[in-house]
């Protein structure tokens, strides 16, 4: 199931922008971050993909969802210029970001060579 994301939220669970220049995530499982607005086609699109991968990489993988249109903040901090953008956090390590609605092959490779450290063939 993936969780809506607020900036508190976001400070207090993934990663402190105000108070930290450099990157420390804080969470204990690598995160998934789809940032993404109601009106989005695309988005609307990979929406009940990523909601099966909640439900598949459950325990392994945190999944969020951000609304850009209501957390304007988070989504620049983060240079969102089109939707959907998806961000991987892994446990360690810098995050990635990918942009569109990539399919669902695509993410599951992302998710386990980004965020599992699993080579795919």
């Amino acid at each position: 199931m993936t969780e809506k994301l607020t900036k508190e939220k976001f400070i207090n669970e993934i990663f402190d922008y105000e108070n930290n220049q450099e990157w420390s995530f804080k969470g204990k499982l690598p995160a998934f971050v789809d940032f993404y607005a109601d009106w989005c086609g695309p988005c609307k699109a990979v929406a009940p993909v990523v909601e099966e991968l909640s439900d598949e990489y459950k325990g392994k993988v945190n999944f969020f969802k951000v609304d850009t249109e209501a957390e304007q903040e988070l989504a620049s901090v983060f240079g969102i210029r089109s939707i959907p953008s998806l961000l991987f956090i892994p446990a360690n390590g810098k995050p990635q970001m990918a942009q569109g609605a990539l399919p669902k092959e695509s993410l599951i490779k992302a998710i386990d060579e980004i965020l599992l450290d699993q080579k795919v063939n």
